[in-house]
């Protein structure tokens, strides 16, 4: 009971009313429009968990990023988004597990629970920037020779997604703003999906509560830097 009370505590009144609207929100889109397809509903409210701790700067989130990764990629290869499979399952799945270690590596004054936030240097952002380009036009003519299904959102989705596991990696605050961004081309391509299999409409209105939630953690990282920056 006590643990329990502890973890309840450890979010904001905000962040719980956040986390549970967020679930709500998914569990009436699947029930309204989908109703078999159990993977996409645990794949939604683990990825609205994973959010929540990562706004925390938690750890925790990194894992749960992996698990839903793996489900992610699972639903993207039923509508021949390959793009998304492999964006997952090939970068994303993995990089949240190098972030998991990296954020363990550098907990803020010994709390394992909160991450050191980081700023990334000029040279390494025109860095980041040039290898998100190589990246980019590589992964183009690889989706469009497994005829990925709307080429060039799921593109941009590749781009967006590249920008934020490293991002995330690194430890920087915008990593939250790169996933928002990357939402936005996901509502649009699920969006897409939904007209031919209306099923997928679950899907669409997961990433817009991806959305709400990445906007929130890039807010909480950046009062997170301030008191940091400000204790030190």
């Amino acid at each position: 009971m006590v643990k329990i009370k502890s973890a309840i505590n450890y979010f904001s009144k905000g962040e719980l009313l956040l986390w549970s609207l967020s679930v709500l929100f998914i569990l009436v889109s699947f029930f309204a429009f989908d109703r078999e397809n159990y993977m996409t509903l645990s794949a939604s409210i683990i990825g609205a968990t994973s959010l929540i701790f990562n706004a925390k700067g938690n750890p925790l989130g990194q894992i749960l990023i992996v698990v839903f990764s793996v489900l992610y990629g699972i639903i993207s290869f039923t509508f021949a988004y390959y793009g998304e499979m492999i964006t997952y399952l090939g970068m994303t799945a993995p990089m949240a597990v190098f972030a998991f270690v990296s954020w363990i590596k550098n907990p803020y004054n010994g709390k394992k629970s909160e991450v050191k936030v980081n700023d990334l240097k000029f040279a390494e952002i025109i860095f980041m920037l040039l290898l998100t380009a190589a990246v980019t036009i590589i992964f183009y003519f690889i989706l469009k020779f497994f005829n990925t299904a709307n080429l060039l959102p799921s593109t941009l989705s590749v781009t967006t997604s590249f920008i934020a596991v490293y991002l995330t990696f690194r430890r920087s605050p915008y990593f939250a703003l790169a996933y928002a961004a990357n939402d936005i081309v996901l509502i649009v391509l699920w969006f897409l999906a939904s007209l031919t299999d209306i099923s997928y409409v679950s899907v669409t209105v997961c990433f817009i509560m991806f959305l709400v939630n990445d906007i929130y953690g890039f807010i909480s990282w950046i009062k997170m830097r301030k008191r940091q920056t400000g204790i030190a």
